[in-house]
């Protein structure tokens, strides 16, 4: 079964994707990532993830999932009128 890795660098930061591997179940991928991905301590939480339960988006969807809103013009900035009265914000 082919498993993603991710890897938190230190608390309070994101998990990062660092590779994929291959093993028969859940614990021999989190042995095997461990052994892998952090040979100097470098890490200080893993995630595997079975490669078939990850979702992802196809590139032709960019536009429907990630343009701006026409609709909801109130979430720019540009939308709200300063006062002259605020010098700074």
């Amino acid at each position: 079964m082919l498993f993603e890795v991710f890897i938190r660098s230190q608390h309070g930061v994101a998990h990062k994707h660092v590779g994929s591997l291959h093993a028969a179940d859940a614990e021999m991928a989190m042995a095997n990532a461990r052994d892998i991905y952090t040979r100097r301590n470098e890490g200080t939480s893993i995630w595997v993830v079975p490669s078939e339960q990850i979702t992802a988006s196809m590139p032709g969807d960019k536009d429907a999932l990630f343009a701006a809103a026409t609709t909801k013009v109130y979430r720019h900035p540009g939308y709200f009128k300063v006062p002259p009265e605020v010098k700074n914000i």
